[in-house]
């Protein structure tokens, strides 16, 4: 196929919010849409939205958004272009963006050598480090003995992390405090990552205790690297982010610069193609920043740059996948006010945030100056029990801070969702915490502010 033709059909392989998202963003472009579904979401939203739709499978993801093969037959049924995969489920499986390669449709997103090379932790870095970005003190390699595991951990002095190359998302990481917590949790951290992620491969990095999580958007065509003003998304739980904002409250202008011109560097060095985000943490000690990883894909926390870019990243995706160069330069990328996005999630923050399936009675958006919602919740909607429990993204903009949050207290206050326990009442804490608001906060703070695990 010809990279360079116009995509007149897309296949969204996906679900929830983000193929919501992906439909608006074709149907701006003048682009036909194919939902693919499983049995529990046949009265989705993106079902409603779609120009066509096809079930492809039961409700666990395995038999449905997962099956590659389905997914393929179902792009060759409809006759479609390209497939876009959002993000989890297929986003970042290189066997995946080769099967839609082979098969004749393009693949939303960059090369399946480069998912390859980036999606595995402990190989993407090395390839930072060899591109010359600030790595993490750590192991080299795969760590595959407690032999191993005791060396490294020696050498670079505890705490320390044990983390699964094939993770993400926040899974597969376990902190270690000493020898004999090592010893303990070795095998345990290799059997975790095999039960996630199929494989049983873990590096070990130094343990810093009081960092921000710091994130680059980066959009690559053919002939350039963008940057986008960075988000910072420390405020988490178990290594789940709940709350991004940009800009960062933590950085100076310099330190912008320098992890921004790390970022295009490494882009640089692997050929990137498309939307990403280099993640980064931020040692609040030394002011130091370190390489984390790479998410290959669009990201949840997308519309907060958006927001302060004025700049529609899943369009620019599309169009660099059928071989546009994009006529935006840097210097027209003006990071404007601040965004802070808020993930409302089907779940109970006082019973040790339990899922909250179910019958959403009633439903009720805010709206007014400077508030997105991204959501595929309606009255009516069954939340199913399989996949991730994410009901809605709000995002709210202001001229600063101090207005993004105000905005964002007013625009939850307005927020209705009936019928499912939700993390509302968790973010209106948060927003009102004086060391949220001072901006004096790290990756910690739902566990040391808010004695929350």
């Amino acid at each position: 196929m010809n990279h360079k033709a116009t995509i007149q059909k897309v296949l969204i392989a996906n679900r929830g919010e983000i193929a919501v998202r992906i439909q608006r963003a074709c149907k701006e472009l003048g682009i036909q849409t194919v939902q693919v579904y499983s049995t529990a979401d046949t009265h989705s939203l993106a079902v409603q939205m779609a120009d066509e739709c096809i079930c492809i499978g039961a409700a666990p993801s395995s038999q449905s958004y997962l099956n590659q093969s389905h997914l393929i037959e179902a792009a060759k049924r409809f006759k479609v272009q390209a497939i876009h995969p959002g993000y989890g489920f297929l986003s970042e499986k290189a066997d995946f963006a080769q099967l839609c390669q082979d098969n004749d449709f393009i693949f939303i997103g960059p090369s399946a050598k480069v998912i390859s090379q980036m999606g595995d932790k402990s190989s993407a870095k090395k390839i930072a480090k060899a591109a010359g970005v600030p790595t993490t003190p750590g192991s080299e390699d795969i760590v595959s003995s407690i032999g191993m595991a005791l060396d490294v951990s020696t050498s670079i002095g505890f705490p320390v992390l044990l983390k699964a190359s094939a993770g993400g998302g926040g899974k597969g990481m376990r902190v270690v405090n000493s020898l004999s917590e090592l010893e303990r949790n070795f095998n345990e951290a290799k059997r975790e990552a095999m039960s996630f992620f199929g494989d049983e491969s873990i590096y070990i990095e130094k343990y810093l205790t009081n960092i921000r999580h710091i994130e680059i958007q980066v959009l690559a065509d053919r002939e350039k690297v963008l940057v986008f003003s960075e988000r910072d998304c420390s405020i988490q739980r178990r290594n789940q982010k709940l709350i991004e904002e940009s800009p960062s409250s933590a950085m100076d202008p310099k330190l912008k610069q320098e992890i921004a011109a790390a970022a295009i560097k490494l882009c640089k060095y692997v050929g990137y193609q498309n939307a990403g985000t280099i993640e980064f943490i931020l040692d609040g000690d030394s002011d130091q920043f370190y390489f984390m990883e790479m998410n290959t894909r669009i990201q949840v926390e997308h519309p907060v740059t958006e927001m302060v870019s004025a700049f529609d990243l899943v369009k620019a995706q599309i169009q660099i996948a059928s071989g546009q160069v994009l006529s935006i330069q840097q210097e027209d990328l003006v990071s404007r006010g601040h965004a802070i996005e808020c993930r409302i999630n089907a779940e109970d923050s006082t019973n040790s945030f339990m899922p909250s399936p179910g019958l959403v009675s009633a439903v009720h958006f805010p709206g007014g100056a400077g508030v997105r919602i991204d959501s595929h919740v309606f009255q009516g909607y069954l939340v199913p029990i399989y996949y991730d429990s994410l009901l809605a993204k709000v995002i709210c903009w202001g001229q600063d801070r101090d207005e993004a949050i105000a905005r964002m207290k007013r625009a939850l206050s307005e927020l209705r969702i009936e019928g499912v326990f939700t993390t509302k009442a968790l973010h209106l804490e948060i927003l009102s915490h004086v060391k949220f608001i001072q901006g004096d906060f790290n990756t910690q703070f739902l566990s040391k502010e808010l004695n929350l695990n």
